[in-house]
């Protein structure tokens, strides 16, 4: 029988902190309440309450998350009435407050957050104030504002100095962090697969070791456009390269993933992912044995910001060099190396101004992909089909300076998207799946369905496919995983952008062809080529992976999540912004059947019978006439709205015309669109907008259609894979088999 006095005794801190993803959903209500509105979370550990928030705050890798003490724009009495509402923001508000003037008690009226609390945050106000007001930043008070958690770049704010010079100052005064141990085995035995987080102590409790070590590093909190799948290749890269004899050594601070369990790798730091905390923790490896150095291109973009900083320490970046990833991201270089290659891009242009962008896109013609230049996941991307709309994006989206223009890609309408994931070790291409988008290009390729194998290229594509792919991870540089985008627009390939580190799309493209793509990453990131894996059988003796049956990966979007302050739900509109959460996968031996199960687990099964709703732009009319004749032959009533209803009329589809909302009632039939959707008698919703504004008409049918959970659908490759799977369903094709007998 074990006392309650028994160790261990808890001599840390654990904070969690929520991530929000409001800016993806700018119409959503941005008020906390009962219903979970966060996209992922982040985690630290400190000796104290005001070390481990800062450590929180600061992993959240958002602008404005950390606490700050620039003057805040608004007022005391401002701030008190905004904190009366939750939202994101209310921390920072409490902070600001507080730093400000407002009393502890004026706070929490305000919010009914516990005094002590309170007491906490005035506490790190006042250690700002003390490092603001110092003559001299020297060793005591330094150490004070480490020990409550403050970073080299809130200290260097406060001082008016760089990030560089607390840096240097801090290891002049031989000011480093230790690291100290979480007892994974509650002190009953001696615990073999600790954790660390760093304090400000005296004794580290980092053991020594002999075993040369890899350092990984993780991909933070999840959110929008960086999710499980990244640490999906994290963990699989710190699996093989034990199994090859390395240390592994994971640095993350994500509760929710696998890589953040202790037993995952060798050691386990539950720190921030920036830049001076993983410097610090590289030195206190390379203190306690050798360290091979840190792999950087399986975390997604969080450790790829990390890179160059990294290399410019010293530090020595394992597989894809900042180098080759910096050639990929700057416009100029990597449309350098696709004319040196003989590939094609499409046409592009650089604005300054309205007018510039105006000139560019009347050069390069309309539809155009305009977005802020430095952009990552999608965000603020929209296509724009004349110059109003333009004007409309400029003006609403982004400030044009000369620092930030507006970058102007010409639209390819109506051509077929392309994944390409790939292996590249200097020499030799492995291309592991070449992934086909459901829905056509313009849609982010996080949020499109997918299909692999391709249905529709051709071997001559696939052949010419391939080759791009190894012209592009040769002239990059590439040493591990490369995901490359590419369009095929009236039999012609273009090559839309390539990322040199692991995608989204890694976990899918493994399970659906039985190659574990991370792993083989890691290993070449260490210097084995394919040659090697493949003696090792990680790789088959194939230049092209083979898909085992057909896998189609649908994304998860948390429409019903997200409503407007008066209650009615946002649009949604698919676009080139990245807005789902999540993903499934479903597997078949036939494309219906895939789809099929894909919507099963992500939205809820496709009708079989029953009635559905069209209404289409009348650019989409004919492409989408063969599947509503589908639909009609098996035996599904039509509502249409009147340009729809009059088309499929004039085409033979009989349908049931339905007015628009906007439409007077006494011009058409008694009942709306919205009115035949909320009273239930509508089972599918087929609705394509003309361009990606929102109009008041196609917005209320897809809002009623989230707040009824039926499936909405607003783009004809999704309609017509929709038909696909509703004939699989009627015809009784779903099978189950467990993922180990298809890649038998």
């Amino acid at each position: 029988m074990t006392p309650a006095s028994f160790e261990p005794t808890l001599d840390y801190i654990v904070v969690k902190v929520p991530r929000f993803a409001f800016e993806k959903f700018p119409e959503a209500d941005p008020r906390l309440t009962t219903t979970m509105k966060s996209v992922g979370e982040a985690m630290a550990i400190g000796r104290s309450f005001p070390e481990a928030l800062q450590k929180a705050l600061r992993s959240l890798e958002k602008k404005g998350s950390s606490f700050s003490w620039e003057a805040p724009g608004q007022d005391v009495a401002t701030l008190l009435e905004l904190m009366k509402t939750p939202t994101e923001f209310r921390l920072r508000q409490v902070q600001q407050a507080l730093a400000i003037g407002a009393s502890i008690a004026e706070v929490h009226s305000a919010t009914k957050i516990d005094i002590w609390f309170l007491t906490q945050i005035h506490l790190i106000n006042e250690m700002a104030k003390s490092i603001s007001a110092a003559a001299d930043l020297d060793r005591p008070l330094l150490l004070q504002a480490k020990r409550m958690g403050f970073s080299d770049q809130q200290i260097s704010k406060l001082r008016a100095i760089s990030e560089d010079e607390v840096r240097r100052l801090r290891h002049r005064l031989e000011l480093r962090p230790v690291y100290k141990t979480v007892d994974t085995c509650a002190a009953e035995f001696e615990a073999f697969t600790p954790y660390h987080y760093s304090s400000y102590e005296e004794e580290s409790e980092v053991k020594p070791r002999t075993k040369p070590a890899v350092i990984i590093l993780g991909s933070g909190p999840n959110r929008i456009g960086q999710g499980i799948e990244f640490d999906y290749s994290c963990v699989h890269a710190s699996f093989t390269l034990s199994e090859a004899g390395y240390e592994t050594i994971m640095v993350n601070c994500n509760p929710e993933t696998v890589s953040t369990d202790y037993d995952t790798s060798d050691r386990l730091y539950f720190e921030p992912l920036t830049l001076e905390d993983v410097l610090e923790i590289i030195n206190a490896e390379t203190l306690a044995g050798p360290v091979l150095g840190v792999i950087a291109q399986l975390g997604g973009q969080t450790p790829l910001g990390l890179a160059q900083g990294l290399l410019d320490a010293g530090v020595t970046i394992l597989g894809t060099s900042p180098t080759a990833i910096n050639l990929a991201e700057d416009r100029g270089e990597f449309g350098r190396i696709l004319n040196e290659a003989g590939l094609r891009a499409p046409e592009y242009g650089m604005a300054f101004s309205f007018e510039e962008a105006v000139a560019v896109a009347t050069r390069i013609k309309y539809p155009v992909l305009v977005r802020p230049s430095f952009v990552l996941g999608g965000r603020g991307m929209e296509i724009v089909y004349d110059d109003e709309s333009l004007k409309s994006f400029i003006v609403k989206a982004t400030e044009i300076t000369p620092n930030h223009p507006v970058l102007i890609d010409r639209f390819l309408d109506d051509a077929i998207e392309i994944d390409v994931d790939a292996l590249f070790d200097g020499e030799t291409l492995y291309l592991a799946g070449v992934m086909e988008h459901i829905e056509e290009a313009g849609i982010h390729s996080g949020d499109s369905a997918c299909v692999l194998p391709s249905m529709s290229l051709t071997p001559t594509q696939l052949i010419e496919i391939r080759g791009a792919t190894e012209k592009i991870a040769r002239g990059v540089g590439v040493r591990g995983l490369i995901n490359i985008q590419y369009a095929v627009a009236e039999n012609q390939l273009y090559v839309l952008e390539a990322n040199p580190r692991a995608s989204r799309t890694v976990p899918y493209v493994s399970k659906a062809t039985g190659v574990q793509l991370a792993k083989a990453a890691a290993r070449i990131c260490l210097g084995a080529t394919l040659a090697q894996l493949r003696e090792l059988e990680m790789l088959p003796n194939l230049e092209v992976g083979s898909a085992h049956g057909i896998s189609v990966k649908e994304a998860v979007l948390p429409w019903n999540r997200f409503r407007r302050t008066d209650g009615k739900g946002v649009d949604s509109v698919l676009g080139p912004e990245m807005r789902s959460t999540g993903e499934v996968m479903g597997i078949a031996d036939n494309f219906g059947a895939a789809y099929a199960k894909s919507q099963i687990a992500s939205f809820g099964p496709l009708p079989q019978s029953g009635s559905v709703f069209l209404s289409l732009s009348e650019k989409d009319k004919s492409a989408a006439l063969p599947s509503a004749k589908e639909l009609f032959a098996m035996g599904f009533k039509i509502y249409a709205t009147s340009g729809t209803h009059t088309y499929l009329a004039a085409n033979g589809v009989a349908s049931t015309s339905v007015r628009k909302h906007s439409e007077d009632e006494r011009s058409a039939n008694d009942e709306s669109a919205v009115e035949i959707i909320t009273s239930g008698k509508v089972d599918l919703i087929i609705n394509t907008p003309l361009g990606r504004g929102t109009r008041q008409d196609g917005w209320l049918i897809r809002t009623a259609a989230i707040q009824r959970s039926l499936p909405c659908i607003t783009t004809i490759p999704g309609f017509k894979a929709a038909v696909a799977g509703i004939q699989s369903l009627r015809s009784d094709q779903l099978a189950v088999r467990s993922l180990q007998s298809w890649l038998s």
